[in-house]
């Protein structure tokens, strides 16, 4: 039976039965041509597609544009269908770097993206960019070769299957993918297909395994059919009971708006709210730019990289209940801060009905299981008309006044760098932005402010170092735009997509904080107290390596040439990389996440030579 849901942002799904999937003859053979001999005799069966073939159709029909990965052997039949239709195929360096330009390319357009990979380290090696999808929320495929099953336990070159890799998690349903199956014969198809689409269709996140064995990919498709589907994106209405209860308790007194990533496409509905309530607002660091960042109600950003200024607020004029939308308030939004908790409780809302109250599991807490934008659509249409509220002064977030240069101009100070971008990038151009984990990412978060949604992306949950330095090459692409990635000396040392940018003619942007460590490491130890680790790296010129690559590269080591150097860049049509050596002492605001590795139980601790031992997570 045909399903129809309401909807926007995902192209119509409909597919027919597999009586279209015969090869269209590359050539019309006119009649008069070879004395009337037509392509296929009358007693002649046209070619079935093959299993490959059929998956390629397949993922058109879902509405996917981007495949990317590295190619194999093990998967080349799979490799040639993708890049034979009419899906635009990337082979990358690395399946990590696919991953993240995947993830980031769903963002840019909201249509699924696959990743391709062969077999053994193709799969390990593209495992952490899935992980990043699904934390992100992204739509991503995986598409990948496993070894054939005659083969299977018997020392295949990079055999791929329960011999060599834990079943579960990997080809099953998990923490990692939602969903996922080994393709062992066509027949499988149309239910993949219906599972598939009916994914892609629910609000939020989705990320799938297709492992598909080297001889599956040549099989012939023999009388399979496709479901015949008729799907778009629905939005998850909030119970009417819901509307009500959260009604009553935003009435009961002062509230304040806390809005995350998962509110991207509510931002004018958003902006009528506070505006017609004067409630004030804040924003997780995905969240920047939803709710306008130069607006008199906005109050700041919360947790890593935010600032001191919603601290004020909520001390001198706290809200009574705190309206959550789209964010999970996990430890880089909130720190678990009891200082943000609100004296009535949270009203949280979100698809996933398993966020509300993790964050705080103590607080009083109305969780809302909804699309953000239809509880919001609903909440202003049930909230009595009254005049425009007034709002007290609110705090806004500080912004501290940049010395003026030292006479020799040198190194470049990250905050006088962070102005530049705002003033050449953001204000500048439409360019969508990206921060890198580490102190990239708390400069950015803090300095850089947006005044729409969707300019501004960062990753909170995995946190990969090199997630922006490939993912402005995926958001580039599917963007049609510039996308710029600020991002550090050690992330671009790990893994970047140059070269890949450079023989696509992707027009990526990377300015490279270039300081010889690893500094978010560097200056949280010494903040902790901690002594005895090296988090340096040997000087890297970088504008030589993107030249060597075939990009365009600048160095920078003068604040006065700052300007002179985005604008060369916002300006070229090929990929581009400014090399800016920092001041590598110039503290980044990140306090609040070195308090809450120490609230956990970071410290220094006595060795046997009397020095002291490092106990360290990943930052």
């Amino acid at each position: 039976m045909s399903q129809n849901y309401t909807g926007s942002n995902s192209p119509l799904i409909t597919t027919e039965p597999y009586k279209e999937l015969y090869v269209e003859p590359s050539h019309q053979v006119d009649e008069s041509e070879n004395g009337g001999i037509q392509p296929f005799l009358n007693d002649q069966t046209p070619p079935k597609l093959s299993v490959a073939d059929a998956i390629a159709q397949m993922l058109e029909n879902l509405g996917v544009n981007y495949a990317f990965g590295v190619a194999g052997g093990a998967m080349a039949s799979l490799w040639g269908s993708l890049s034979n239709s009419s899906i635009e195929v990337l082979n990358f360096r690395h399946e990590a770097g696919a991953a993240f330009a995947a993830t980031e390319a769903y963002f840019a357009n909201n249509r699924p993206t696959v990743v391709f990979t062969t077999a053994g380290p193709g799969i390990t090696n593209a495992l952490t960019g899935l992980f990043a999808a699904r934390g992100e929320g992204a739509k991503v495929i995986l598409l990948s070769a496993c070894t054939s099953a005659p083969q299977r336990g018997r020392w295949a070159i990079q055999e791929t299957s329960t011999y060599t890799l834990p079943s579960g998690g990997i080809f099953t349903p998990g923490a990692l993918f939602n969903y996922a199956i080994t393709i062992e014969s066509a027949a499988q198809l149309p239910q993949i297909f219906r599972k598939l689409a009916m994914a892609m269709a629910q609000p939020g996140g989705f990320v799938a395994h297709l492992s598909i064995p080297t001889a599956v990919q040549t099989s012939l498709v023999e009388d399979v059919a496709l479901p015949q589907l008729d799907v778009t994106q629905f939005p998850m209405t909030p119970p009417k009971e819901a509307i009500a209860k959260s009604l009553e308790l935003l009435s009961s007194g002062p509230f304040a708006i806390w809005v995350g990533f998962g509110a991207r496409d509510a931002a004018e509905e958003i902006l009528e709210l506070a505006e017609k309530t004067g409630a004030a607002v804040m924003c997780s660091p995905r969240g920047k730019g939803i709710f306008p960042e130069d607006h008199p109600q906005f109050v700041g950003v919360t947790g890593l990289g935010g600032h001191a200024s919603v601290l004020t607020y909520m001390e001198e004029q706290p809200p009574l209940h705190t309206l959550v939308l789209g964010t999970r308030l996990g430890e880089p939004t909130s720190f678990w801060s009891s200082a943000l908790v609100p004296k009535g409780g949270f009203i949280h809302v979100d698809i996933d009905p398993e966020v509300p109250g993790v964050a705080y599991p103590h607080v009083e807490t109305l969780g809302v299981r909804s699309d953000i934008k239809a509880f919001v659509e609903e909440l202003l249409e049930q909230l009595p008309d009254a005049p425009h509220s007034t709002t007290l002064s609110l705090p806004r977030p500080e912004r501290k006044a940049i010395e003026p240069a030292s006479e020799v101009d040198y190194p470049v100070r990250p905050e006088v760098l962070m102005a530049a971008i705002q003033k050449i990038i953001v204000e500048g151009s439409d360019a969508i932005v990206m921060a890198e984990c580490g102190n990239s990412f708390t400069w950015s978060t803090h300095l850089l402010q947006f005044t729409e949604t969707n300019r501004y992306r960062v990753s909170t949950g995995v946190g990969a170092m090199g997630h922006a330095v490939t993912g402005i090459l995926g958001a580039a692409l599917a963007s049609n735009s510039k996308a710029v990635g600020i991002v550090g000396d050690g992330a671009m040392l790990m893994n970047n997509e140059i070269s890949t940018a450079v023989k696509y003619k992707i027009p990526a942007i990377w300015i490279v904080l270039n300081d010889a460590r690893y500094n978010m490491c560097h200056q949280g130890m010494k903040i902790l107290g901690l002594k005895g680790a090296d988090a340096t790296l040997p000087p890297t010129n970088f504008a030589m390596i993107a030249r060597g690559m075939g990009a365009e590269a600048l160095v920078v080591v003068r604040e006065s040439d700052i300007e002179a150097a985005l604008e060369q860049a916002i300006a070229s049509s090929v990929p581009f990389l400014i090399d800016v050596v920092i001041d590598a002492d110039r503290p980044a605001p990140s306090g609040g996440r070195n308090k809450s590795l120490a609230a956990q139980g970071v410290k220094s601790s006595p060795a046997k030579n009397g020095t002291k031992q490092v106990s360290f997570p990943m930052v």
